[in-house]
């Protein structure tokens, strides 16, 4: 195979949920697709958001054209403010994708970025691509996906999807404009975060019916959590409020924010008067009251999560509150989501979520709609995007049910660049597309080893080993000091420090004997034998620090 004239990279998205970015290349110029963030894992201690690692497009910066982002939610926007801090390209985005995105570029005072809105009905033409646009339904509205032409053929990417028949906002996703491309497709991408269940997606209409019906028997306060960016969710409880005679509060930054802007951009529509502040609901009698909040998905500082806890300032939660949390939690949020709820219950709250009552559907196509789909577009190459690697794979069934030669799907992942010349695809090589961690202000400074240390230091905790040492008669002053933290707080405890502090001073005397004085080659030594002392008698490895000080 020759150079490759097209390359399609992903970057992120692949083998996960989350952080979706996609590169595609030409020989002459670059875009990106997605830019988004993941929520951290509960084992990741310290660390606020994970990033694609988009080193790839920063050293190619002069290439890229354009940063298209499909929809607004965060996962697919969340990168954008780390990434424009080393980069600039015009941002292209429907009306509310872009009021999301600038608002969120505010907070990190990132100025004198280029904003240019997405007309569905026009292209967007490049020297070597021609980008179309087609609406798509999803659980945020203004989503599209994209159709890329190019000199080998025509790339179509779904972005996130569904097949809603009548939603809320009245727009559909467009079967006719997916369909034209029908068999002139060299590669189709296709969302697969719900590939492995069966039939269709229920509409989003049947959770207002479930939250009316909620709403409508709760005796005292109602709070309802769901994602800040789920613009038709928001809408269908503002409904519902109304038509229970409750005024609505809106509770969390995200929340009204989000409320403030698809709102002022004509996206959501509240009737007047029906929106109060929180301090005013507070005065209100409770059974007037619903409090839409932040927190569906167990965040430590949500507001959601603050009121379980009793930490919030304006909102108490008491005994006979309604709190409906709206959302499914995304994956690795499990426990945290399940803690908030036993909290909520512990109040004295009744609580509704996805698994015991209908408050939730996805806004992602199952298996039947990922078949249709995949008929209407009638790919050369499929390659399944946006899901855990088992949802890839269960995509990837799809498309050989419905006959596609598995030659012609490819299962990648992050990192894998995708290189065509004429009718034909391979991986060519692999590039780094591993995780950027956020950890306060630092952006990438912080890596797997430090990751690593901290699952140590909360699995085993540490000891810091102080000894003295004469560099000249080459002997111990004293007693090694010993200070462990989350190590060990047994009634042994204190005879298994002394008996450390013993088998220190053996090593150092030993190594003293020896050899002639190395710093590096004591610390090691100590840092060995008390790992396997320490292991020998509690099966633990607390992290080990020497400090020897010479005198």
């Amino acid at each position: 195979m020759a150079k490759a004239k097209l390359k399609i990279i992903p970057l992120g998205g692949l083998g996960e949920v989350g952080k979706n970015m996609m590169v595609v290349e030409t020989e002459s110029e670059m875009i990106v697709i997605d830019a988004g963030q993941m929520f951290p894992e509960e084992e990741m201690y310290g660390i606020d958001l994970v990033l694609p690692d988009f080193s790839y497009v920063v050293k190619r910066k002069q290439k890229l054209k354009a940063i298209i982002i499909t929809h607004g939610h965060e996962d697919h926007t969340g990168a954008l403010p780390y990434l424009l801090r080393e980069l600039r390209a015009p941002i292209y985005g429907t009306k509310l994708t872009l009021g999301l995105i600038k608002s969120k570029l505010a907070e990190h005072h990132l100025s004198k970025v280029q904003f240019r809105e997405i007309d569905p009905e026009k292209s967007l033409k490049l020297q070597s691509m021609k980008i179309s646009f087609i609406r798509v339904c999803h659980s945020i509205p203004d989503g599209v996906g994209l159709a890329i032409e190019t000199q080998l053929g025509t790339i179509v990417h779904s972005g996130d999807f569904k097949f809603d028949q009548a939603p809320v906002d009245g727009r559909s996703t467009e079967f006719d404009r997916f369909a034209a491309y029908a068999g002139k497709v060299l590669l189709f991408m296709s969302d697969s975060t719900n590939a492995e269940s069966p039939g269709y997606t229920e509409p989003e209409k049947s959770v207002g019916v479930s939250l009316r019906d909620l709403i409508s028997r709760a005796n005292q306060r109602v709070v309802v959590a769901s994602f800040a960016s789920h613009i038709h969710r928001i809408q269908q409880v503002i409904d519902a409020a109304v038509v229970c005679g409750r005024k609505v509060a809106v509770c969390g930054r995200s929340m009204v924010n989000n409320v403030g802007i698809a709102s002022e951009l004509g996206y959501l529509k509240i009737p007047k008067g029906s929106i109060v502040e929180l301090n005013e609901a507070k005065k209100m009698k409770p059974s007037k009251v619903l409090i839409m909040s932040t927190g569906s998905q167990g965040e430590p500082m949500s507001a959601l999560s603050r009121m379980a806890g009793k930490t919030h300032r304006q909102v108490e939660i008491t005994p006979g509150d309604t709190v409906i949390i709206s959302a499914n939690p995304v994956p690795g949020n499990e426990k945290s989501v399940s803690r908030i709820i036993d909290l909520l219950f512990k109040a004295g709250a009744d609580v509704y979520y996805k698994s015991v009552s209908d408050v939730h559907v996805s806004g992602h196509a199952a298996q039947e709609e990922l078949l249709m789909m995949l008929n209407l577009i009638r790919p050369k190459f499929f390659m399944p995007i946006h899901g855990e690697y088992r949802h890839l794979k269960y995509h990837a069934l799809l498309a050989k049910k419905i006959g596609m030669s598995p030659k012609n799907i490819l299962v990648a992942e992050n990192g894998d660049v995708l290189g065509f010349d004429g009718n034909s695809v391979r991986i060519t090589h692999k590039i780094p597309a591993g995780m950027t961690f956020v950890d306060g202000l630092g952006v990438g400074d912080i890596g797997d080893s430090v990751i690593r240390d901290r699952q140590l230091l909360a699995r085993d905790g540490i000891c810091i080993v102080v000894v003295i040492v004469n560099t000249h008669t080459k002997q111990v002053v004293g007693r090694p000091e010993i200070n462990s933290k989350g190590f060990t707080e047994t009634e042994e405890a204190s005879k298994l420090i002394d008996d450390a502090k013993t088998v220190v001073l053996e090593t150092i005397e030993r190594e003293l004997n020896i050899k002639v004085f190395d710093q590096v080659i004591l610390r090691n030594e100590v840092r060995r034998t008390l790992s396997k002392y320490f292991y020998d008698k509690t099966k633990r490895r607390p992290i080990i620090i020497p400090t020897i000080v010479e005198i």
